[in-house]
């Protein structure tokens, strides 16, 4: 009980009053959601993976083991989003974000924080979630708008859309500059780490002000079940691959509780800029974060007690 009180304090609440806040904040006035959504997409987010990038540290194994167990985690929770939505009879562009939310998970805002206090700071978890965290953004801002784009712009229109897309190249001058170990001046360190640090906030703020738009409807199928495949499958299918591939110790513990994070705020972000059923993304993301503080609880107990 007592664990799970302070998981609520140190990192439920925190999120939820930027969720009251920006839900406050649209019912007062009434806030431009596609300009909030421009603003996380091609300015805060890319300065945050350009920053946590240059500032990585970590092994070349630790990345394979990592990546290796990310592609995998993506592909199987794709196949069974695709498979659960066909037997729903969920089509289209519908389908696509029902996808999305299964495999986009809350790495940053909600990952970090938690990795945070399950492992009491300790820098070698910190550098897996760190991993985890740029490859869900890496994905999400290139698979995620690839697909909400080429359901109604065509796969070839889509894909050269991505090349204008700033955070491509906040990934590239990231990786390149960290390993080529090219000090950045001082005021375009400042500037871009102020950016990185307004993502969470402005993401957030973002998220209670398309819940405060949103009309909610009686039979949420389709909600009910990303989340339990996010919640619950993610888990499941994080603990199949860890098997597999034989981890243990911290490692084991850290991929299975960066799996259990419910859905991306940055999924209903760019639903909401691609027009691709903004309300069902953005109720996905409330009621998974909702639920999760007893799956996010529950997962790390277990995790703890595995390995």
């Amino acid at each position: 009980m007592t664990e799970f009180l302070v998981i609520f304090k140190d990192v439920i609440l925190p999120i939820f009053i930027l969720l009251a806040i920006g839900f406050y904040l649209h019912l007062k006035f009434t806030l431009d959601l596609a300009t909030l959504a421009k603003l996380n997409i091609y300015f805060v987010v890319p300065g945050f993976i350009f920053v946590r990038l240059y500032e990585a540290t970590f092994s070349l194994q630790l990345f394979a083991h990592v990546l290796a167990f990310f592609l995998l985690l993506v592909f199987l929770l794709y196949l069974a989003a695709i498979t659960i939505a066909k037997l729903m009879k969920i089509n289209g562009g519908k389908r696509t974000t029902f996808a999305n939310s299964v495999m986009f998970f809350n790495s940053g805002n909600y990952g970090v924080p938690v990795n945070d206090l399950v492992f009491r700071a300790d820098p070698y978890a910190m550098s897996i979630q760190v991993i985890v965290l740029t490859l869900q953004n890496i994905f999400l801002f290139s698979y995620g708008i690839f697909s909400l784009r080429a359901t109604k712009d065509g796969k070839w229109k889509a894909a050269m859309g991505y090349f204008k897309m700033p955070v491509l190249y906040a990934m590239l001058s990231g990786v390149l500059l960290n390993a080529w170990d090219v000090p950045i001046p001082e005021p375009i360190a400042v500037s871009a780490n102020y950016i990185a640090d307004a993502m969470i906030a402005l993401a957030l703020i973002t998220l209670g002000a398309q819940v405060a738009r949103m009309k909610f409807k009686k039979g949420l199928y389709t909600v009910y079940a990303s989340i339990t495949l996010r919640l619950i499958g993610g888990p499941v299918v994080a603990f199949i691959i860890i098997s597999l591939f034989q981890l243990d110790g911290m490692m084991a513990q850290a991929l299975l509780i960066a799996s259990a994070m419910p859905t991306s705020v940055n999924s209903a972000v760019i639903a909401e800029e691609y027009k691709s059923h903004p309300d069902l993304a953005a109720q996905t993301v409330l009621f998974s974060t909702i639920a999760s503080m007893l799956t996010v609880t529950a997962t790390v107990y277990v995790a703890q007690l595995l390995f």
